[in-house]
């Protein structure tokens, strides 16, 4: 099988470049010029140069390819222009992808969405698939980009016959997070020591070679149109840093902060990043999304498709060992 995958510059998008060419297939991956490629460095792979928001460079992209993993998403909390490109890659780019492979005669397409879409809940609610939230339940740019991007998804699966399976991983980590991703730098403060304080929400931790496993899966078991979560296990942030610092050999956490207290800080902190041009170190949007508890269940996935997630403590674990070997906890 020839397949194209997309977003192997970021975390996920390289393990699924890196699963299907372990199982045997030969790979084209789309980068942009300017793409950062350590992550796809030794990898057996062609490469072509394009662009989501560039119609023009995916249907050469796509072309005598027997499969798409669409994994490229525009990943960012915070966005200081009010999420305009945020939407073209993650909305429009999905759109364009998918009818360019439907026009090259694809013949399968798995999208990588996010349990973003799902919503979230209170504390002890659990979201699975048939989870419907409305557009208004998605607070931030980032969320209500993919949630309107999976609805375009379903529109073209019912309408115009695309054959796409849609896959929601839950929060990855793991190693080779190069950039690394708003959750892998969770990982990185709190095996610096840095993070002794902690809210009260949680989310749900997945090994990224597990997601990876999942992709596969997906493409080959997954039901056209159907959705499957590919998490890990669910935990309350205390926990997870617990683990991390526990790991590292450093103090846990022990101070829970209220969240009301910290949206001025917030709101300073964005107006300062609009200037500077850098990620607030808290924006209002987390907050907000602090104030649920991200959990969800795999069941379907692990019934229908044999997904067998390993533990949270071993995908944390990985992190850790892996930026400690890569100079990232200096």
């Amino acid at each position: 099988m020839r397949a194209l995958v997309t977003g192997t510059s970021g975390f996920v998008g390289a393990a699924v470049a890196r699963r299907l060419v372990a199982g045997g297939h030969d790979i084209r991956v789309l980068m942009r010029p300017t793409s950062d490629r350590r992550n796809i460095d030794g990898l057996k792979a062609e490469v072509v140069e394009g662009d989501l928001s560039q119609l023009e460079t995916l249907k050469p992209a796509v072309a005598g390819c027997d499969a798409v993993f669409h994994v490229a998403a525009d990943y960012r909390l915070w966005v200081p222009d009010g999420g305009a490109s945020m939407y073209r890659a993650n909305v429009d780019g999905t759109r364009d992808l998918i009818r360019a492979a439907m026009d090259s005669g694809v013949g399968r397409f798995v999208y990588t969405s996010s349990v973003a879409v799902l919503g979230a809940g209170h504390k002890g609610d659990v979201r699975d698939e048939a989870s419907r939230p409305d557009e208004s339940d998605m607070v931030s740019h980032y969320k209500r980009s993919k949630f309107l991007a999976e609805k375009e998804v379903d529109r073209l699966v019912a309408e115009e016959g695309a054959p796409v399976v849609i896959v929601n991983p839950s929060a990855p980590f793991g190693p080779r997070d190069i950039k690394p991703t708003p959750t892998g730098r969770i990982v990185i403060d709190a095996a610096k020591g840095r993070m002794p304080a902690y809210l009260d929400t949680g989310l749900n931790a997945v090994h990224v070679d597990d997601v990876a496993d999942g992709h596969m899966l997906a493409f080959e078991k997954g039901d056209i149109g159907e959705r499957y979560i590919l998490g890990g296990e669910n935990l309350p942030l205390r926990d997870l840093i617990k683990i991390v610092t526990d790991h590292a050999g450093r103090p846990g956490p022990w101070l829970r902060l209220p969240r009301a207290p910290l949206y001025p800080v917030a709101w300073v902190a964005e107006g300062i990043g609009r200037v500077t041009r850098r990620d607030p170190v808290v924006t209002v949007d987390a907050l907000k999304m602090a104030a649920h508890h991200m959990f969800y269940s795999s069941d379907k996935a692990k019934q229908r498709l044999g997904y067998a997630p390993r533990t949270a403590r071993e995908a944390l674990t990985d992190a850790v060992d892996w930026y400690q070997e890569n100079g990232y906890l200096k």
